[in-house]
């Protein structure tokens, strides 16, 4: 039928300007990178210098405060995720399921610029008094511990922005996990009662294997969202171009902080291509995490077939 081809020429329109445009993107950013990739080449993402007096840039400490404030977010938002959606589909009282879920949601409409401020002015000085402050004093002492707790503890630093950034990716995995969850047939929840399994067997032998597929996608929502995030990382993680120690007190700077500090300043020639070259690397390891959860669920599903 007439309605049904131009159905599938639409659709496939859809995904061929889909691709395109992802090609025009990268493209785009090669040849905007173009000057500092051939100044620097792969040295870009190890050299630590960010210096646009002396025109001399590197990203290791944009990458490393990336994927460091990202980490600590999955970290923390995955099992509190888990916890919220194993309440809401297991353990909630059915009067409180849906406002409590409504509320979670509600979470994902707080614009960043909010969390960001609401991080600086309100949560960084709890943070330095009741967190940062006793785990110095407990861990100061100790070899690896004691760097990881180093600095002065204002309340802003990468472990700041990881924690704000745990909050806002919350309500996005949190919600995936529950409508995954959700889907998993009440017979093989009942028959796992049945068999006397309690709550928690249940939901790691039986709905975790049956919605993994969903549960992984939900992760790497959050952990796109997190790999993203500018504003409310630009007010938090404290904006310095240096990299001193590992410590999760130390002011730093991210990708995206980067670009919003300084692009609208930065001068045509090497200082915004490095900053474009930060918007490449930045796209290539959004590439790579995407892969890696293709991958995973490819292996997953060959594992499970093969048990099968």
């Amino acid at each position: 039928m007439l309605a049904d081809r131009i159905f599938g020429w639409l659709a496939r329109s859809a995904a061929i300007i889909t691709l395109l445009s992802l090609f025009g993107i990268l493209a785009s950013l090669v040849v905007g990178a173009w000057p500092s990739i051939s100044q620097y080449g792969l040295s870009f993402l190890t050299n630590s210098v960010w210096d646009p007096v002396q025109d001399e840039y590197g990203g290791l400490v944009m990458i490393y405060g990336t994927l460091a404030t990202s980490f600590i977010a999955l970290l923390i938002a995955v099992p509190v995720s888990f916890g919220i959606a194993l309440f809401l589909t297991e353990l909630s009282p059915a009067w409180l399921k849906r406002p409590l879920g409504t509320a979670i949601e509600l979470l994902a409409a707080v614009p960043s610029i909010v969390y960001g401020m609401w991080g600086l002015m309100v949560f960084g000085p709890i943070l330095a008094r009741f967190v940062q402050q006793p785990l110095q004093t407990l861990f100061a002492d100790l070899p690896f511990l004691g760097t990881l707790v180093s600095g002065p503890p204002v309340g802003i630093g990468i472990l700041s922005a990881g924690i704000i950034l745990a909050i806002m990716i919350i309500p996005f995995i949190a919600s995936v996990m529950r409508d995954v969850f959700d889907v998993t047939p009440a017979l093989l929840k009942e028959s796992a009662y049945g068999l006397g399994s309690t709550t928690w067997e249940v939901m790691w032998k039986v709905v975790l294997p049956y919605t993994k597929t969903g549960v992984i996608g939900g992760i790497m929502l959050g952990l796109g969202r997190a790999l993203g995030e500018t504003m409310a990382v630009t007010f938090v993680i404290g904006n310095m171009n240096q990299l001193d120690s590992l410590s999760l007190f130390a002011a730093a700077n991210s990708i995206t902080s980067a670009l919003a500090n300084e692009f609208a300043e930065a001068g045509e020639g090497l200082h915004q291509a490095s900053l474009i070259y930060l918007g490449l690397v930045l796209f290539f390891i959004t590439f790579v995490v995407l892969t890696f959860s293709k991958i995973l669920l490819s292996r997953l599903q060959k594992s499970e077939g093969s048990r099968t």
